[in-house]
């Protein structure tokens, strides 16, 4: 009997410590950590192999645990979201019990290949090209937050279909935003470092690090889209975190458009809705704020939400009330994270009824025992435009509401976007096979297409880059490339292509 219990627990054990670095956990760093975690990311320590994560296991162990990383501040329990970058629960085990057990590395020749980040545009040339003049940051011990008014030059109005922002320098980063100045009146403003970008621009999206680029619906059935009016100004609102003092950043925001005439675009709004500018924080006092809106005549349609308080932000709650006084769940952040904010859309669009209600309720902590408290000791803050001031806004992309708006899947739609929905470019000497794979995809360019610089780039559904097969090469006659997918995860990736300064994208499904 002691023989069979001491087999028992011996299995036990093996169980306990069977996972690896190479064969279970370096791939979940990968998709997960490493598109900040990376030598050019925004993250201050690399996650890019075995002896890099292990000298950060306790740090990374405490993060995961506490839900602190990978960052995702929405409740999703309160409200599905789109692209959560929350860990599944199962890896979430995975990688604290390897951890806890000592954070074996496993075979290296198990260790799937790192990752290649892209810091070209992942949606190719653009419509409209916008660069910020080169910045020198002049973050020390406080973050920098600057704003410049770019000319659009467009003489006739546009519709938006899809927007990349690409930093010039990634690793001092934080966040850019971006505004349509529809009046062309406000100015660059990069003297005081709390320039928070202007209350009375239009809001289209803008870049947080590992964010995917913009890109609104846009199928058979469904086309979403923003407007620039011509002689706009756009407006990019620049974060440069602590420490970056005398580093300098050139970002770039690129427009794609659709088609003159593309009929049947739905125009898209952004506001912030709910707002609140009349709260007094006092010192060492948590303070819950609210905010509602109630003039809602038509039905309408909710796309993404994006909560936004500075640094006192405690938490904060959005949701709607039908005429029937029933709740409809927006999102629930019950740990505001100033530094990570971002537009999250919903899975599927929300339908708001006419005569509904929208909320907001949140809280302000103005104590020493926040970290964030950006005064020591505490005073009294009031709502303002800079950093150190305070806001309570809920910004959404709205329209108004279609029937079977609610049927849409926006996640699907939005991943799928990246490259089929915008660059594609029909090229018939292209083919690509087989398609679905278990392992070898074939991509034969045929004849006196390649007189010409061939770029050819494997892409995830989330943008990023997998692999670069071949970039501006000349070739002769027919020829043909091979990407090699048995060892990759994910089952649908794109293959983009740039030949003679066309765009050709198609979904491959890896089964």
């Amino acid at each position: 009997m002691k023989k069979l219990l001491l087999l028992f627990l011996l299995i036990l054990n093996i169980g306990a410590y069977s996972q690896t670095y190479s064969d279970d956990v370096a791939q979940l760093i990968f998709d997960n950590c490493a598109s900040c975690h990376n030598p050019d990311g925004i993250a201050p320590f690399s996650l890019m192999n075995y002896s890099e994560v292990s000298a950060q296991a306790v740090g990374i162990y405490d993060a995961i645990a506490q839900d602190r990383m990978p960052p995702w501040p929405p409740n999703d329990d309160y409200k599905p979201l789109s692209h959560s970058r929350a860990l599944e629960a199962a890896e979430k085990t995975t990688i604290l019990d390897w951890l806890g057990n000592g954070y074996p590395e496993g075979d290296p020749a198990n260790t799937p290949a790192p990752p290649v980040f892209n810091t070209d545009a992942i949606l190719g040339q653009g419509d409209l090209e916008l660069q910020i003049p080169t910045y020198t940051s002049k973050a020390t011990s406080y973050d920098d937050y600057v704003c410049f008014s770019l000319p659009s030059n467009l003489v006739q109005g546009r519709t938006i279909r899809a927007m990349e922002v690409i930093p010039g320098n990634a690793p001092i980063v934080h966040h850019a935003l971006v505004y349509i100045d529809e009046t062309a009146t406000y100015a660059t403003d990069t003297t005081g470092g709390d320039c928070a970008g202007p209350t009375t621009a239009k809001l289209v999206g803008g870049y947080t690090p590992g964010a995917s680029p913009l890109v609104f619906p846009n199928g058979p059935n469904l086309k979403l889209g923003m407007e620039i009016p011509a002689n706009s100004n756009i407006v990019l609102a620049m974060h440069y975190p602590s420490g970056s003092n005398g580093m300098k950043d050139s970002t770039k925001v690129i427009f794609h458009f659709y088609d003159e005439p593309t009929t049947g675009v739905r125009e898209i709004s952004a506001d912030p809705i709910l707002q609140n500018w009349s709260f007094t924080l006092p010192p060492e006092q948590v303070t819950s704020v609210s905010a509602s809106y109630s003039n809602i005549p038509y039905d309408v349609s909710l796309l993404s939400i994006f909560p936004h308080m500075h640094l006192l932000g405690d938490h904060i709650k959005s949701y709607g009330l039908d005429p029937s006084n029933d709740t409809i769940r927006l999102i629930d952040v019950p740990h505001w994270d100033f530094e990570w904010q971002d537009f999250y859309l919903f899975k599927n669009m929300v339908q708001i009824p006419a005569n509904s209600t929208l909320h907001a309720d949140g809280a302000f902590n103005n104590t020493a025992a926040n970290d964030h408290n950006p005064n020591n000791p505490a005073i009294t803050v009031n709502p303002g435009l800079n950093t150190t001031d305070e806001m309570f806004l809920v910004y959404f992309h709205y329209l108004l509401y279609q029937p079977g708006d609610e049927n849409y899947d926006i996640e699907e739609m939005t991943s799928l976007s990246l490259q089929e929905l915008v660059s594609t470019e029909d090229l018939s000497n292209i083919s690509i096979y087989p398609n679905p794979t278990t392992d070898i995809i074939n991509i034969e360019i045929e004849g006196e297409q390649l007189a010409n610089n061939v770029s050819a780039s494997i892409y995830d559904l989330n943008g990023r880059l997998v692999e670069q097969l071949v970039n501006g090469k000349k070739f002769s006659g027919t020829t043909t490339l091979k990407w090699n997918g048995a060892e990759s995860n994910s089952s649908v990736y794109v293959v983009s292509i740039v030949l003679n300064g066309r765009h050709y994208s198609q979904r491959i499904v890896k089964q």
